[in-house]
């Protein structure tokens, strides 16, 4: 695998998440109790082979930059190869932010030919996945492609959600619809591709924006030797709140499809130097996950608990993602919620009562409450759902201690509060 060189597209600012992804990358974003949705493609890197990887960034890199770091954690912090973050720069001859997914693979081609790679294999970071990339690569050569494109077969009722692929029984790929309303395929572009690096090169010269649309297509249309790679093994994306609620609580049943606790294939990450878990006397842990400095001194049922998460004495937790140092105070009741980091959720409040039925211009809420970054539920404060809270709530956006269904409070920024 060293002539293969990996370029990881982590630019997305994930709109469909809502307040999850408001100061992050999809990519960074917290998943199964200790790791970011990148650990799982850096960590099919690591045991791939391939030794060489770029990830281009772009909405709110910082703690993306942040986790990656020097890529210790994944075996990527070599002398040469290695990762590299790559985000939009500006010269007096180069101008800024990537247009796409193809433009930003063209904006950085200097840096990838400098490592002269024979394919370059461009990766998705915003996907849950646990593939092995050496047999796509093993199919593509013995093919003789031009690119190869990984898919997945998906539920029917699912095919709205991605871009679907038809295929002859060659492997040749016929044709690629982007998000049909309907379809009678089957398959499903998983955003991964093989592209050799000299063919691959020829087909950014014209500077397109969007890999599919712009350069899939016009390939499969003019007849070259675009193949479909078939993959059985885990895959999801969790680019909305529902698929990304839905897939973190998969985790806790008893026989989850991912299992994270594989040796043969271990999710690698930078792990964070906290003390074991602390339960009290009166604790209770039902079907959870819970992760490295968490104290429970309540119940905890089917949840997900990032760490330092404190549950106090009579609280409940629920079916719940609650992450990393996020307080959920005595007689607090929360369920049905994702709560992000550092918000403190007071004595006696309940977060995420009622049905979850709402207003269908809600429907992305997937009838859950959502909890941004840094904010305070009061104590007594009653927050139903659907709803949202920003980034930084505070206690002035209910009324009367209430948060009703269907309502979404907008982020505080920092500076807000400056005298």
């Amino acid at each position: 695998m060293r002539d293969v060189l990996a370029l990881i597209l982590s630019g997305g600012g994930g709109d469909r998440l809502g307040v999850l992804c408001a100061e992050r990358a999809v990519s960074a974003l917290p998943f199964g109790g200790k790791y970011r949705i990148i650990d799982f493609v850096l960590s099919n890197c690591c045991h791939s082979g391939v030794e060489r990887v770029g990830v281009l960034a772009q909405h709110a890199p910082a703690s993306l930059n942040d986790h990656i770091g020097a890529g210790r954690a994944w075996d990527l912090d070599r002398r040469t190869g290695g990762v590299v973050i790559l985000q939009p720069y500006q010269t007096r001859s180069h101008a800024g932010w990537y247009r796409g997914t193809a433009d930003a693979i063209a904006q950085n081609w200097d840096w990838i030919e400098e490592h002269r790679p024979e394919r370059v294999l461009v990766l998705s970071g915003d996907h849950v996945v646990r593939m092995d990339y050496r047999p796509l690569v093993a199919s593509h050569v013995q093919r003789g492609a031009a690119v190869t494109v990984a898919v997945t077969q998906v539920p029917a009722t699912e095919a709205h959600r991605f871009g679907m692929v038809h295929v002859e029984p060659s492997g040749r790929i016929r044709s690629l619809e982007e998000k049909p309303a309907q379809t009678d395929a089957a398959l499903a572009n998983m955003g991964i591709y093989l592209f050799e690096t000299e063919r691959l090169g020829e087909m950014l010269r014209a500077r397109p924006v969007d890999i599919v649309l712009d350069v899939l297509r016009p390939q499969v249309a003019a007849g070259q030797p675009v193949y479909a790679h078939d993959f059985s093994g885990y895959w999801e994306d969790v680019g909305t709140v529902a698929s990304y609620y839905r897939a973190n609580l998969e985790l806790v049943r008893e026989q989850p499809r991912l299992a994270l606790h594989d040796a043969r294939w271990p999710i690698l990450t930078r792990d964070e130097e906290r003390p074991p878990v602390w339960m009290g006397a009166d604790a209770a842990v039902e079907d959870s996950l819970i992760a490295n400095g968490c104290r429970i001194e309540g119940k905890v049922e089917r949840s997900i608990l990032f760490p330092g998460v404190h549950v106090g004495r009579g609280a409940t937790v629920s079916e719940c993602v609650i992450m990393a140092d996020t307080r959920v105070d005595s007689g607090a009741r929360v369920s049905h919620a994702i709560l992000d980091k550092y918000v403190r959720v007071g004595a006696g409040a309940v977060v995420g009562e009622g049905t979850g039925a709402g207003d269908p211009a809600l429907d992305w809420l997937a009838g859950l409450s959502l909890v941004g970054k840094d904010s305070w539920v009061p104590e007594g404060g009653r927050v139903f759902r659907p709803s949202s809270i920003g980034v930084g709530g505070r206690y002035e956006d209910f009324r009367e201690g209430l948060l009703d269904a269907n309502t979404v409070v907008p982020n505080r920024r920092w500076f807000e509060e400056l005298p």
